[in-house]
């Protein structure tokens, strides 16, 4: 697929900005793939992320981060810049202001094509994935006591489903946990990140999954 498909293809299936309004209803989450967990009653705390698809000359890429090994939660983990929405922003003018505040990155170069399916997360957040588009890998900064390292991954990479497994782990006492995740190189994707790029690879291009990978074992 060429650079211009695909971001036509991004315009023509993501949901225009505008059309955002901060009630939006998860169409996905992390109870996707552990139908029997409780799924507690609850007010979801707003946030949005960047999902930065980089036009290269090679192809696209997308832009992510390692989370920092200082963090008091979700240390060391892969995820696109993002955060909680602070009082009267958008989904975008959050993700925006995150990918700066974490890695520098120019909101300038950033040409927003659309907003993906709203994710609902374990930890209660209503997470929006901005996806914005850039003509060139831009030169980023990243905020040392948030993130660790700025790292690309090709798209098509990720919109493979053969790269995608569903991954598990114990906990005493209940039911194993169940997520997606995608191994690149010596990195590992998991958890929401995973999650919502599976949401985004199945709104492009439909709900054909491809050879599932189920690991039985996994950290």
């Amino acid at each position: 697929m060429s650079l211009a498909t695909l971001r036509e293809r991004l315009i023509g299936h993501l949901e225009p900005a505008v059309s955002w309004t901060p009630d939006r209803v998860p169409a996905r989450s992390d109870f996707d793939l552990n139908p029997g967990a409780d799924r507690p009653e609850r007010t979801l705390q707003p946030a949005a992320v960047l999902i930065p698809v980089i036009a290269g000359q090679d192809g696209a890429t997308v832009l992510m981060t390692r989370r920092s090994d200082s963090l008091a939660s979700h240390t060391g983990q892969i995820a696109f810049p993002g955060g909680r929405l602070d009082p009267g922003e958008t989904a975008v003018e959050a993700a925006l202001r995150e990918a700066f505040e974490e890695v520098a990155l120019d909101p300038a170069l950033v040409e927003v094509l659309g907003v993906g399916d709203a994710y609902e997360t374990g930890t209660g957040f209503l997470v929006t994935p901005v996806v914005g588009w850039l003509t060139a890998t831009p030169a980023t900064t990243p905020s040392l006591d948030e993130v660790a390292e700025v790292f690309e991954v090709p798209w098509d990479y990720l919109m493979d489903p053969a790269n995608h497994r569903r991954d598990s782990y114990d906990r005493e006492g209940l039911p194993r946990r169940w997520y997606w995740a995608i191994t690149h190189e010596e990195r590992y994707i998991w958890g929401v990140t995973a999650g919502i790029v599976r949401a985004l690879r199945t709104r492009l291009y439909g709900e054909d999954a491809g050879p599932d990978v189920v690991a039985e074992d996994a950290a």
